[in-house]
């Protein structure tokens, strides 16, 4: 009698084992998928999607200038500052900090160009920032041609993603998905339905949830990043779920090895 009850004992236990195994696995699909309600939303909508706008410079953004003339050694007297290098971001595959090259912003929203002096680039978008730039160098030097864009254009994922980190990106055109993508996508265990942004707008943060699983992404102002932003993407209940899983499977293992002990010393008596 003894006996058949340690053995049911120990199938109790090896089913518990395999219960929070199957538990831990399970995951609903309609938490996973993105844009689920992409079959039914109309042209309407789609045309209202939000329509890009390129950032603004600040205060303590790294500017890449670079100026072309006729005359190659004069347009390289301008450009030789910024080969020094300044402590920028970090590259989009590693969080380890490197070194940048260009022209810091200062405090006042300036930049000091060799030659040229002095230019204020604060809340200026970089086309117009390199309009302005090459009007001042035209007193210089004659048809000069000049490319401007930012040096440290970087974004932060953090929280549920496979490779959080900070990135550095040469493109300033970049949106939610492409932040999640260089970060290798959320995890199974990734909130898609309350990602956090947070944004720096002249010394304010701004907050914003964005829901991935609805087309509504398009038309959230939050949808194109800014530099600087970072991105948090919450843990949801399954990871809680799946930490408490692993105690649990612990336990079942314990469990059946002493059961199974218990009966071995039982039938040796």
């Amino acid at each position: 009698m003894n006996k058949l009850i340690i053995q049911k004992k120990i199938q109790f236990n090896c089913f518990l084992f395999m219960l929070s195994v199957f538990m831990a696995s399970c995951v609903s699909n309609k938490k996973i998928a993105y844009f689920q309600d992409i079959q039914t939303i109309n042209k309407a909508k789609l045309d209202s999607a939000v329509i890009f706008t390129e950032p603004i410079i600040q205060t303590d953004d790294i500017l890449s200038i670079s100026i072309f003339t006729l005359n190659p050694q004069s347009g390289a007297v301008v450009n030789q500052a910024a080969s020094a290098p300044l402590l920028g971001g970090n590259s989009a595959t590693t969080s380890v900090q490197q070194q940048s090259t260009g022209f810091l912003v200062d405090k006042n929203g300036e930049v000091e160009l060799a030659l040229i002096g002095k230019i204020k680039v604060a809340g200026l978008t970089t086309y117009q920032a390199r309009e302005l730039v090459r009007e001042k160098v035209s007193i210089f030097f004659k048809e000069p041609t000049v490319q401007l864009r930012f040096a440290n254009f970087k974004v932060s994922v953090l929280g549920e993603v496979n490779a959080p980190s900070t990135y550095t990106l040469p493109n300033e055109k970049v949106s939610i998905l492409d932040a999640l993508s260089l970060a290798g996508d959320l995890t199974i265990y990734g909130r898609r339905e309350n990602v956090l942004i947070v944004r720096d707008n002249e010394g304010k943060k701004e907050f914003a949830r964005l829901d991935l699983n609805s087309s509504n992404i398009f038309n959230s102002p939050f949808y194109y990043l800014r530099q600087n932003d970072v991105v948090y993407v919450e843990p949801n209940k399954r990871k809680v779920s799946a930490s408490n899983s692993a105690q649990i499977q612990t336990i079942g293992v314990i469990a059946s090895v002493i059961s199974v002990i218990v009966l071995a010393i039982s039938n040796f008596k």
